[in-house]
C-alpha cells in the first residue's frame, strides 16, 4: 500500500504539470490567431501589389515596343552611314595613300604595305561593285606602281646588303688547316638580320599578292654574282697572300695559332712534291745530260715562294696580256709563262713557273671546297626566301656562273695537260692527280648539294672526273710507252756510268704516285672494259696500278739493256746496268713502290738483286785480262837458280809488263766511272782488291828467286799494297 502522504504529493506535481500543459495551449492557440492574422493581412498587400503590376505593365508595353523600334532605325541609319562612308573611302584610297606609294617603302615596310592593302581592298571592290568606273583604273594602276616599287626595293635590298664572303671567312669555313682544332663552328650571315626579314616579308607579299615571279630571277641573279665573286675573292686572296706567311684565317682562328709557329699556308697534299716532280721530269724532257759523274744532274728547281693566281692576275692587273684574248688562254704553258714575265716586270720579283702552277692548282682546290660549302649556305638562305616549289629552279640558276666557271678551268687544266702530253711532256698528269683526287673526295658533298638540280647541273662534275680521268690514264700509258721508246743517244748517256736521267725521272714519276694511289687506280680501271672492272674495288684498282707499275719497270729494265749497248766498254756497260738496277732497287724500298710492286710481283726484289749480282759478274770479267798475266798457264816451272833461256825469260817480263800496263789502264779508265751507292762501291773494290791481290802475291811469290832480268824494279813495279791501294781508288776522280 502506497503511504497517504506520497500519493498526496504525487498528486500535486500531476495538477501542477496540467496547469502548465494548459497555459502552453493557450500561448499557442494565441499566436495562432495572430499569424491568420497576419496572413491575411500579406495576402491583401500582394493582390494590391499583382493589380497594380498589372497596371503598369499595360501602361510600359506599348512604350518599350515603341522605343525598340526606333532604335532599330537607328541601327539601321549608323550602317547605312558607316557603309556610306566605307564606300566613300574606296574614292579616296588613291589620294589618302599617294604619298607614302610615291616615297616608296624604305624605312617603313609595316605602313607601306598597310598602303598597299588598302588600294589592293579599293580595287577589289571595284571590280565588284563597279567594274566601268574610272577610280577602278586609278586604283589599279595605283596596286602596280606599289607593286613595283616593292620589287625595286627587294633588288635595292639584296644589292645593297648582299657582299662576298670574306676569303678569310672562307677558309675558316672549309678548314684548311689540318692542324687547326677551331671548336666553335663558323656561320655565314649574308644579310643582316633586319634586312633579312624585311626581304622574307615582301617576297611573301610578292608570292601571296603580287602575283609575280620575276622577283625570284633578281634573287638568283644577285646572288649568284655575289657567290661568283665570293670564289674570286678567294683566288685573288691566294695570290695575295699564298707564298708568304701573313694571315690567311679569321682574327678569331688566328689567335688559336698563336702558340703554333707561324707556317706557310696549308696546301693539299702533294703539290710541293709534284711541283719538284714536275721540274725534274720538265728538265729531262728539255735537256740532256751533261757528263758529270754522280748520277742524274737533275736538281730540284724550289723556285721562288711567290704566290700568283693565273686565271685572276691579268683581270687584275690593267694593260698586262690578257689570259681570255687570243691563243694564249688555249695553252696553259704560255700562259704562266706570260703571268711570270709580266710579274717579274711588274713587281721585280723573280717567279718561277712551277710556283704559279703550283698556286693555281691549290688555289683551285680551294675554290672547289669553297663552291661547296658556299652553295650549301646559299640553299639555307634561299629556302626562307623563294617559295618551296620554286627553290630547287632558283638554286640551279643561282649557282650556274660559279659552276661553270669552276668546270672551264678544270676543263682549262684538262686540255693543258692533254697539250703537254702530245709535247711528251708527261709531267703534267701530275697536276692532275692532286685535282681529282680532291674532286672524288668532295663529290659526295657535292651530289648532296645539287640534289633536285637539272640532270644537266648534275653531270657536270662527274664529266669532268671522267675527262681528267681519261687524260691521266692516257699520260700513264704514254708514259710507259715512252720509257719503252726512249731513243738510245750516245750523247746522252752518262760518261761514268752512273744513273740514266731515263731511270731517275721513271721511278720519281711512279713515287708521285704513292700519294695518289685510290686516284691513278682509279684511272686506270676508268679504262679496262672487262666486268670485273665495273665495280672499280679498291683491290681492283690496286692490282692494276701495280701491273702499271711492273709494266714501266719492265719497258724501264728493256731500254737500259737497250741503252748499255751504246758503251764500247762491256764492263763500263756492267757498271752502267748496275748502277740503274740497284737504284731502282733502293728506290723500291725506300718507299712504298715495292709493296705496290710485289702485288703481282712476289719476287721483285730478289730479281732485282739477281740482276745486280749478275753485273757485278759481268763488271768483273773486265780484270780477267790482267789476272791472266799472273796465271802460269802455258810457262813451263822455273827451278830457282836455274838458268833461263831468253824466251823464257821473255815470257816472264811479258807477263809483268802486261799486268803492268793492264792493271795502270783500267784503274785510269775505271777511276772515273761512278758506283754512286757507298756499300755497293765499296763491296765491289774489296771483292777485286781480294781477287787481284791473291792473284798477284801469288805470282810474286813464284818468281822472286827467278833471275829473268838485270833491272827487276823495270817490271816489279808495284807492291800488292800499292796494287790494293790502286784497286781502292776506283770509282773516285777526287783520288
Amino acid at each position: 500500500m502506497i503511504p497517504t502522504e506520497d500519493a498526496s504529493s504525487r498528486k500535486r506535481e500531476i495538477e501542477e504539470k496540467l496547469k502548465q500543459e494548459q497555459d502552453t495551449l493557450s500561448f499557442i492557440r494565441e499566436n495562432l490567431e495572430k499569424s491568420d492574422q497576419l496572413t491575411k493581412g500579406m495576402v491583401s498587400i500582394l493582390s494590391s501589389f499583382e493589380s497594380r503590376l498589372m497596371q503598369l505593365e499595360n501602361s510600359i508595353i506599348p512604350v518599350h515596343k515603341q522605343t525598340e523600334n526606333l532604335q532599330r532605325l537607328q541601327d539601321n541609319v549608323e550602317k547605312t552611314l558607316s557603309c556610306l562612308d566605307h564606300v566613300i573611302s574606296y574614292y579616296h584610297v588613291a589620294k589618302d595613300t599617294d604619298k607614302i606609294i610615291k616615297e616608296g617603302p624604305t624605312g617603313r615596310l609595316d605602313e607601306y604595305l598597310a598602303c598597299i592593302a588598302k588600294i589592293q581592298k579599293a580595287v577589289e571592290y571595284f571590280q565588284d561593285n563597279n567594274p566601268d568606273s574610272p577610280e577602278l583604273n586609278t586604283v589599279k594602276a595605283r596596286f602596280e606602281k606599289g607593286k613595283e616599287l616593292l620589287e625595286a626595293e627587294f633588288r635595292s635590298l639584296l644589292t645593297r646588303y648582299s657582299k662576298p664572303v670574306p676569303p678569310i671567312l672562307i677558309l675558316d669555313l672549309i678548314g684548311t688547316d689540318e692542324d687547326l682544332d677551331v671548336q666553335e663552328e663558323v656561320t655565314l650571315e649574308h644579310l643582316p638580320e633586319a634586312t633579312l626579314q624585311d626581304i622574307i616579308c615582301i617576297s611573301g607579299w610578292l608570292v601571296e599578292y603580287g602575283r609575280n615571279q620575276d622577283f625570284m630571277n633578281v634573287y638568283f641573279q644577285i646572288r649568284s654574282s655575289q657567290l661568283d665573286r665570293s670564289i674570286k675573292g678567294l683566288k685573288e686572296h691566294f695570290r695575295k697572300n699564298s707564298s708568304s706567311s701573313g694571315v690567311l684565317y679569321s682574327p678569331a682562328v688566328q689567335n688559336k695559332r698563336k702558340d703554333t709557329p707561324t707556317k706557310k699556308p696549308p696546301k693539299r697534299p702533294g703539290t710541293g712534291t709534284i711541283r719538284k716532280a714536275q721540274n725534274l721530269l720538265k728538265q729531262y724532257s728539255q735537256h740532256g745530260l751533261d757528263g758529270k759523274r754522280g748520277g742524274s744532274n737533275l736538281t730540284p728547281l724550289e723556285g721562288n715562294e711567290s704566290c700568283l693566281s693565273v686565271s685572276e692576275f691579268f683581270s687584275n692587273n690593267p694593260g698586262s696580256l690578257s689570259l681570255t684574248e687570243g691563243p694564249l688562254c688555249h695553252d696553259h704553258d704560255l700562259r704562266v709563262k706570260h703571268l711570270s714575265d709580266a710579274l717579274n716586270e711588274k713587281h721585280g720579283a723573280v717567279v718561277g713557273k712551277d710556283d704559279v702552277l703550283d698556286i693555281e692548282i691549290d688555289s683551285y682546290m680551294h675554290c672547289i671546297s669553297a663552291f661547296v660549302k658556299l652553295a650549301q649556305s646559299e640553299y639555307q638562305l634561299l629556302t626562307d626566301i623563294i617559295p618551296e616549289h620554286h627553290q630547287k629552279k632558283t638554286f640551279d640558276s643561282l649557282i650556274q656562273e660559279a659552276l661553270d666557271n669552276l668546270m672551264l678551268e678544270g676543263d682549262n687544266i684538262v686540255s693543258a695537260a692533254r697539250r703537254a702530253i702530245m709535247r711528251h711532256d708527261y709531267s703534267a698528269v701530275l697536276t692532275i692527280f692532286p685535282i681529282l683526287k680532291h674532286l672524288k673526295q668532295t663529290k659526295p658533298e657535292f651530289d648532296q648539294v645539287l640534289q633536285g638540280t637539272a640532270a644537266s647541273t648534275k653531270n657536270k662534275l662527274p664529266t669532268l672526273i671522267t675527262s681528267m680521268e681519261t687524260t691521266g690514264a692516257k699520260a700513264l700509258e704514254e708514259f710507259a710507252d715512252s720509257i719503252k721508246n726512249d731513243p738510245d743517244k750516245e750523247y746522252n748517256m752518262p760518261k761514268d756510268g752512273t744513273v740514266h736521267e731515263l731511270t731517275s725521272n721513271a721511278i720519281l714519276f711512279l713515287q708521285q704516285l704513292l700519294d695518289f694511289q685510290e686516284t691513278a687506280g682509279a684511272m686506270l680501271a676508268s679504262q679496262e672494259t672487262s666486268s670485273s672492272a665495273s665495280s672499280y674495288s679498291s683491290e681492283f684498282s690496286r692490282r692494276l696500278l701495280s701491273t702499271y707499275i711492273c709494266k714501266v719497270l719492265g719497258n724501264l729494265q728493256l731500254n737500259l739493256l737497250s741503252k748499255s749497248k751504246v758503251y764500247e766498254d762491256q764492263a763500263l756497260s756492267a757498271i752502267f746496268l748496275h748502277n740503274n738496277y740497284n737504284y731502282i732497287l733502293k728506290s723500291l724500298e725506300k718507299s712504298e713502290l715495292i709493296q705496290l710492286v710485289s702485288v703481282t710481283q712476289k719476287k721483285a726484289e730478289a730479281s732485282y738483286r739477281e740482276l745486280i749480282e749478275q753485273q757485278i759478274q759481268n763488271y768483273q770479267r773486265s780484270w780477267l785480262k790482267v789476272i791472266e798475266n799472273l796465271t802460269d798457264r802455258n810457262i813451263p816451272v822455273f827451278q830457282p837458280g836455274a838458268k833461263l833461256k831468253d824466251k823464257e825469260r821473255q815470257m816472264i817480263k811479258d807477263k809483268f809488263k802486261g799486268f803492268n800496263d793492264g792493271l795502270e789502264e783500267l784503274c785510269k779508265i775505271q777511276k772515273i766511272w761512278a758506283i754512286p751507292d757507298k756499300e755497293q762501291r765499296d763491296a765491289i773494290r774489296q771483292a777485286q782488291k781480294r781477287m787481284v791481290s791473291e792473284a798477284y802475291k801469288t805470282f810474286l811469290q813464284r818468281y822472286a828467286n827467278i833471275a829473268f832480268t838485270k833491272n827487276p824494279e823495270k817490271y816489279h813495279k808495284y807492291k800488292p799494297e800499292q796494287v790494293e791501294e790502286m784497286i781502292e781508288k776506283l770509282f773516285d776522280t777526287s783520288a
